[in-house]
């Protein structure tokens, strides 16, 4: 299994950028998959994650403004940056997991390398 994030850089404070994370090494459109982000200090934190079925769930502090996709044909899963604030400066990991876990760390079972997002003016 592998995942290979990318799509991160240095943006201002309102603009956007789209994250990707091209899989391999297992069945893709059977898993779950989701976006977490750990900032310096700080616990990582379950993003966007989206189910087998293409269900979503979004923290609180990312809902309206970022959103989570995935590409079956491609073995590929996006998050799409909106709107994008300083608070939003973290590594950026895809992770797999279950059909339809939760979005939580713990659930997930395989973790790419992350992609760093920076927000500043």
């Amino acid at each position: 299994v592998q995942l290979v994030e990318s799509g991160g850089g240095l943006v201002q404070p309102g603009e956007s950028l789209t994250l990707s994370c091209a899989a391999s090494g297992f069945g893709f459109d059977f898993y779950g998959l989701g976006w977490f982000r750990q900032a310096p200090g700080k616990e990582r934190e379950g993003v966007a994650c989206i189910s087998s079925s293409n269900s979503t769930h979004y923290s609180d502090s990312v809902k309206g403004r970022f959103t989570i996709s995935r590409d079956n044909a491609k073995n590929t899963v996006y998050l799409q940056m909106n709107s994008l604030k300083p608070d939003d400066t973290a590594l950026y990991y895809c992770a797999i997991g279950g059909p339809d876990v939760a979005c939580v760390a713990d659930e997930y079972d395989y973790w790419g390398q992350g992609t760093q997002v920076a927000v500043s003016s």
